[in-house]
């Protein structure tokens, strides 16, 4: 039995997957690495480390895309395959930095009480926010998580060296996975990242934004089984 190692991204635990992980089947062991834990982005990859196989096929959402790439770099020998959803490997736009410039001062003054709608419409596609379920699922982990880990996520990734350039590196198979309505991450991006690695598959989908493991699961569900078993 396959063992699949699940990343979440900012303010997410395993609850991300919740949607994927009945549509994947019954040959693979789900493992979820808790991101929320870690203050720190070195402490971050410690837990990748510490909650990965040794020999680990990693899916990793957002910000945990951007962590399994540099986990891959850090541990060759520890990435039997990689599956990047929704990220860049130049790290965050000048926009999200400058969104995010905006929001920690508000957030350390004020009580957080979950996702503003305002940052829902950044989040999802316009189909998707009249979905309770999703949203549902979104503000759960967002409260439930609060406001120290959201601080301490946004502050430890907000500066992220550009990866791009050393994307080459990557030796193993990698999915990278998209949407042309993602707000949070240019879609060139990701083209650009295929072209930079060695052994790339690229999946950019119509009619869902950046949540997209909650978005259409079915999608990236066939996306993941038909790259593993390609891989």
């Amino acid at each position: 039995m396959k063992r699949l190692d699940f990343i979440p991204g900012t303010l997410c635990d395993e609850r991300m997957w919740s949607r994927l992980t009945p549509l994947l089947g019954d040959d693979f062991e789900f493992n979820h690495v808790p991101l929320h834990e870690a203050r720190t982005r070195e402490q971050m990859q410690e837990l990748i480390a510490a909650h990965s196989a040794p020999s680990a096929h990693l899916v990793a959402f957002s910000l945990g895309s951007y962590l399994a790439i540099e986990y891959a770099l850090l541990h060759p020998e520890r990435v039997q395959s990689l599956v990047l959803i929704a990220n860049s490997a130049r790290g965050l736009s000048e926009a999200e930095k400058e969104t995010r410039r905006r929001i920690i001062p508000m957030l350390k003054n004020n009580a957080y009480t979950g996702m503003t709608r305002m940052r829902l419409r950044e989040l999802l596609h316009e189909a998707h926010l009249g979905d309770q379920s999703i949203i549902d699922t979104i503000q759960q982990m967002a409260v439930d998580l609060g406001k120290e880990v959201l601080l301490a996520q946004f502050t430890a990734s907000m500066e992220r060296p550009d990866l791009m350039e050393r994307l080459a590196e990557i030796k193993c198979p990698v999915l990278i996975v998209g949407a042309e309505g993602d707000q949070l991450v240019d879609p060139a991006d990701l083209r650009e990242m295929a072209r930079h690695l060695p052994d790339a598959r690229l999946s950019i989908h119509e009619g869902t934004g950046h949540m997209i493991p909650l978005e259409v699961p079915q999608t990236l569900a066939d996306d993941i089984l038909a790259f593993l078993a390609a891989a």
